[in-house]
């Protein structure tokens, strides 16, 4: 049985796939789920030695990484983002950490993140320190059912949580219309998905809402100590917070129009 796999969800990933499964090639097995990717990322993928699964459809971050978790094989299962890279000090963390786990024990492992925004690292803003659990035993945790911000949910809850030290370099936002993309589709996924469930917000919680997330980024979580990216980092939080709101109020009226009428 393989020792380790790594998982990967893919949608026009072609400028991070190679550099994302060139850091884990230490990893037994590496499985790429893609959603219908009109670059070469499926091609880059299988050319780097990956087990490559086309689904035609897009259920949502959670139930694709779900996807991706049930072609693992290995007694391990890291669980990437395409635009992630696992350092060699932190693979060789990881490659000490699981040989030091005694069969049986039910253990998981967080892994510090660390951002990269317009070329430049982030280390305040709410964003440093980042832990995400993302190392576990395979079967022993399942992602949730979200659209959008997704979390790995253990399946026992004694399971023990260790934190490693070495971060996971993420280059998530190299320009800010990569910002701005992902923004779009995240608030537009969130606002769906609350709207389903019958929630409600009017403009002043999406202008409030905009506002404390500047100020809770810049302030409280020191992200002026990260100069002019860090205000733009925080500025866009902001955004971000009242986007996704303003969004779901949008949702409301149209939903209430017949109503009216």
């Amino acid at each position: 049985m393989n020792l380790l796999s790594v998982t990967v969800i893919t949608l026009n990933e072609s400028c991070n796939i190679a550099a994302c499964l060139a850091s884990v090639g230490f990893a037994d097995q590496v499985v790429v789920v893609d959603s219908g990717s009109t670059d070469d990322t499926v091609s880059q993928a299988q050319m780097a030695g990956a087990e490559v699964s086309a689904q035609a459809d897009w259920p949502g971050f959670g139930p694709q990484k779900n996807r991706a978790l049930a072609l693992a094989t290995g007694q391990w299962v890291l669980s990437l983002d395409a635009d992630e890279r696992v350092s060699p000090e932190l693979q060789q963390e990881i490659l000490q950490q699981l040989a030091r786990v005694p069969a049986g024990q039910s253990v998981a492992f967080e892994i510090p993140r660390l951002t990269q925004f317009c070329g430049v690292w982030i280390r305040h803003c709410g964003w440093t320190p980042d832990h995400v659990l993302r190392l576990f035993r395979r079967g022993e945790a399942r992602f949730s059912d979200d659209l959008v911000h997704e979390s790995l949910r253990l399946q026992d809850p004694g399971t023990q949580v260790l934190r490693l030290k070495n971060p996971l370099q993420h280059y998530s936002y190299p320009t800010p219309e990569d910002y701005w993309r992902k923004l779009e589709r995240y608030s537009r996924d969130w606002a769906r998905q609350r709207h389903a469930q019958g929630r409600r917000v009017g403009m002043m919680r999406a202008a409030l809402s905009g506002f404390a997330a500047f100020f809770r980024s810049y302030v409280f979580r020191f992200g002026f100590l990260d100069g002019a990216m860090g205000f733009a980092v925080c500025t866009m939080q902001g955004q971000a917070a009242f986007g996704k709101y303003f969004e779901l109020y949008c949702l409301g009226r149209q939903s209430d129009k017949p109503k009216q009428e």
